[in-house]
């Protein structure tokens, strides 16, 4: 499957802050402008700059006006310079090698300082929404099944691809009606992030839900497997078993544990 217009508008908008087009500092094009150059629907660039207003990418002025952020202090920030005198890589372009619906590998034509051009291997997998569901008892929503690439049973959390024009949010909460049968109230945006930052894109967005309803069985028998509520007191020796299985499901979960500890000794 060829690349989605919003993966391919949130490369583009990436290569301009690596090569240079647009500097810290820089404001962003107008919607206007942006959808005519990109070829992309108004709509769908509101997700993707929302998406990197997310990651810290872009910052948003007055709702609609976006601008690449300027360092401040001694921060270093997405596709800028840092103080110390570092600079981004260029990017000149990039090459299909495989292609299909799941994954698109690339020969990427970058320029690091000071190294003569080479080309780098770039992996890009799916827009990925994982979701962290909560009740009043102090436990979480979670799934144990078998994953056959580590030839394993973990315990995760309900997951999955977002769907091309789909808000992340609403895969969120689809993923975890069709896998646990619960639908959550409320949904927390809690953090975007890339797993393997190095090599691969694969943005994952971690959601935080509460007051769940249940509506019925899982619809997606395949991806289910056992559905249980688990106490948050248990998390910790689950993840030094090794029974807790991909980064969304530690992310999130390191970050409700996290959370609860920062309430617990404020409030003590």
């Amino acid at each position: 499957m060829a690349e989605t217009k919003t993966a391919r508008v949130e490369r583009t908008i990436r290569e301009w802050m690596g090569n240079g087009r647009l500097a810290p500092g820089d404001k962003m094009p107008s919607e206007r402008v942006l959808a005519e150059e990109l070829e992309i629907g108004r709509t769908a660039l509101r997700q993707v700059l929302a998406r990197l207003v997310a990651e810290g990418v872009l910052e948003v002025r007055n709702r609609s006006s976006y601008r690449v952020p300027a360092p401040e202090g001694d921060g270093v920030h997405a596709g800028a310079a840092t103080p110390g005198g570092l600079e981004p890589w260029l990017i000149h372009g990039s090459r299909p090698v495989y292609n299909n619906q799941w994954v698109r590998l690339e020969l990427v034509d970058v320029e690091p300082p000071s190294v003569p051009r080479f080309e780098h291997h770039v992996v890009r997998l799916q827009h990925v929404a994982v979701t962290a569901v909560l009740d009043n008892r102090e436990r979480v929503l979670m799934l144990w099944r078998y994953r056959f690439v580590p030839d394993q049973w973990g315990w995760e959390l309900p997951g999955g691809i977002v769907d091309a024009g789909e808000n992340a949010s609403t895969c969120a909460r689809r993923e975890v009606e069709e896998e646990t049968g619960w639908r959550p109230a409320n949904l927390e945006h809690i953090v975007t992030y890339q797993p393997m930052v190095g090599m691969v894109d694969s943005p994952h967005e971690i959601f935080v839900g509460t007051d769940a309803e249940r509506i019925g069985d899982p619809t997606d028998v395949e991806e289910a497997g056992r559905v249980e509520w688990v106490p948050l007191a248990d998390i910790p020796e689950l993840m030094a078993r090794g029974q807790l299985m991909g980064s969304g499901t530690l992310v999130a979960l390191l970050h409700v544990l996290a959370t609860r500890q920062g309430a617990a000794t404020a409030s003590a």
